[in-house]
């Protein structure tokens, strides 16, 4: 048996839903425990490539079970169109196939219309949502007047709920934020189309996921978005409304910690994140452009440009120690190929010394430094790696680098978006 997180070790945009795709070989379940349609993972399997958001990456084969967990936010609408854009690419989704928790909060339109409407109120201290209504939908869930997907396939119980939630949120939308108020019928009339089609879904994941453990399946946790986007130790408050960490699965799943066996932290060779926030080893210059354009670092949810910088490995050993991790999975190592120099962040300056940790104050952020070991580059032959003895051995030296620092083995390295192209280097 093995319980085994896939998380992403940054901000997110890592590279997780192909690494959850090729673990998922050996899964048995694939299970989302935290955040909501604001993820977006590429797959690519053969010629085809795959987005999706909300549904996990095992959905691609045949033979897995997918759950949504209790830690999700569930948007009905967005979950079914991308159920349909699946299905037009050949890819059944049945009830056997997906499941979805019976506690998981529903994102209903206002949700989305308080994300936007209170992001423009911000005005330059915007956070930079995706708009997704993630984080209100978080608001309610927490000021217990959510909407659980158990209520949501109850036509009376959802209609009670959402009457007495819609006049709550219009008098905030239109005597706060100056918005325009929902109209009750039509919410109800669109929203219980959707109940009545997500209700063979539903089960009690907690249950479910369990047995399928003493059953000593193979269960792979996934989470949705990066450790620094994490709501307690995320950059803070330019983050994410959930746990993010692997501690997250716990509470988004509802199993005890001591079923888990492994964490692996997926991480580029490089640095990413998309919105406001602090970013140490960013570059501003056409080594970072060149990365972008290079690594096609565009959001797959909002089409955003990604920020880039280098490696930081005071974020990896954050991570490491945060979530526990046991192993590294090192993607993207082809999109640095053709650099003749290449760094990485091995520390950062503050106030005199320097530290090996990321600070919760952004204003102790801003004051950090980044110091530098400089590394010698590869070239494009990274790329038709498939084996760690083929790897460019300016390319091991930096992958050893990782492991020296974080104290954290890389069993996985990522030479390009296909399956094929991904090679195992130790036990995971």
């Amino acid at each position: 048996m093995s319980a085994f997180i896939v998380l992403g070790a940054q901000w997110g945009d890592e590279g997780k839903g192909k690494m959850t795709d090729y673990l998922a070989e050996t899964a048995e379940v694939v299970v989302r425990y935290q955040g909501g349609n604001n993820a977006g993972h590429t797959v690519e399997v053969g010629d085809k490539q795959y987005k999706l958001h909300l549904i996990p990456s095992g959905i691609l084969y045949d033979d897995k079970v997918n759950v949504i967990g209790n830690g999700v936010v569930v948007d009905p609408k967005a979950l079914f169109e991308e159920m349909d854009y699946l299905e037009g690419l050949g890819i059944k989704i049945t009830p056997e196939k997906l499941v979805i928790s019976d506690r998981a909060h529903i994102i209903l339109p206002y949700h989305k219309i308080l994300d936007s409407l209170k992001e423009r109120s911000r005005g330059k201290n915007d956070i930079g949502t995706t708009g997704k209504g993630i984080g209100p939908c978080y608001t309610d869930k927490f000021e217990r007047c959510g909407i659980r997907v158990c209520d949501f396939i109850k036509p009376e119980v959802f209609k009670d709920k959402l009457m007495e939630n819609i006049v709550m949120k219009n008098d905030y939308i239109t005597k706060v934020l100056n918005g325009s108020p929902l109209d009750f019928n039509e919410v109800y009339e669109e929203y219980t189309k959707y109940a009545e089609r997500l209700k063979p879904f539903v089960q009690d994941i907690s249950v479910r996921v369990y047995d399928e453990i003493k059953k000593n399946k193979n269960v792979l946790f996934e989470g949705a978005q990066g450790m620094l986007l994490d709501i307690d130790y995320g950059t803070y408050p330019y983050v994410t409304s959930s746990n993010t960490t692997a501690g997250g699965v716990c509470n988004g799943v509802g199993i005890g910690p001591s079923m888990i066996t492994n964490a692996v932290g997926i991480a580029k060779a490089y640095t990413t994140r998309v919105g406001k926030g602090p970013f140490p080893t960013e570059l501003f210059d056409e080594t970072g452009n060149w990365i972008r354009e290079k690594g096609f670092e565009y959001g797959v949810t909002t089409g955003r440009a990604r920020r880039c910088g280098w490696l930081d490995l005071v974020i990896l050993k954050t991570t490491a120690r945060v979530s526990g991790l046991t192993s590294f999975a090192v993607t993207k190592i082809d999109t640095l190929a053709g650099l003749d120099k290449i760094k990485i962040c091995v520390g950062y300056k503050f106030e005199g010394k320097v530290i090996d940790y990321f600070p919760a104050s952004l204003e102790d952020l801003a004051k950090c430094e980044p110091v530098y070991e400089e590394f010698q580059g590869w070239d494009n032959s990274v790329a038709e790696a498939r084996s760690y003895d083929e790897l460019p051995e300016n390319a091991k030296k930096y992958l050893k680098k990782i492991e020296e620092f974080t104290g954290v083995k890389v069993s996985i390295v990522s030479v390009g978006p296909r399956r094929d192209q991904t090679i195992k280097v130790g036990d995971i």
